[in-house]
């Protein structure tokens, strides 16, 4: 079996890969985190990916979540997914929900661990994942709504 972990660098989702690799250290099962990148620089702003003077190199942010990941969790797979920011039809967040749910079923996730603090509200906030992800009947949802403190 495998846990998903949809990883942006946030305290939430390095909590939630922490919980995940726990989890996958007991069930004996692989962690896959993935990092969605829209190709909007404003996004990468919006998330701390990018500094205001700093170009948007998808390369370079693939590259710090990367060492983030391994730097919480070694044995976990990191995969990186870009999408098309530029359709019509869809905002960013929606984009980064699919992609997320692709990759679910791409590496048939029996459980998604998401960092969010929104997850389950009666109103999600539309740059939220974690609401959409949660609703999905493929796999089981562990919401990481608090760091824990050290």
């Amino acid at each position: 079996m495998t846990h998903l972990v949809p990883f942006d660098g946030s305290d939430l989702a390095s909590a939630a890969l922490e919980k995940a690799s726990a989890y996958g250290e007991l069930t004996d099962d692989d962690v896959v985190a993935v990092t969605v990148i829209p190709d909007d620089d404003e996004y990468a702003r919006e998330r701390g990916w990018i500094g205001a003077g700093e170009p948007f190199d998808v390369d370079a942010i693939a590259a710090g979540m990367r060492e983030r990941v391994d730097d919480i969790a070694p044995e976990a797979t990191f995969r990186t997914e870009i999408v098309d920011s530029d359709e019509p039809t869809a905002t960013a967040t929606t984009n980064v929900v699919r992609t997320i749910r692709r990759v679910a079923s791409d590496v048939d996730a029996s459980v998604v661990f998401v960092g969010t603090e929104n997850a389950g509200s009666v109103t999600t906030p539309l740059s939220s994942v974690g609401g959409p992800l949660a609703k999905d009947q493929h796999y089981d949802v562990y919401v990481v709504r608090h760091v824990e403190a050290a």
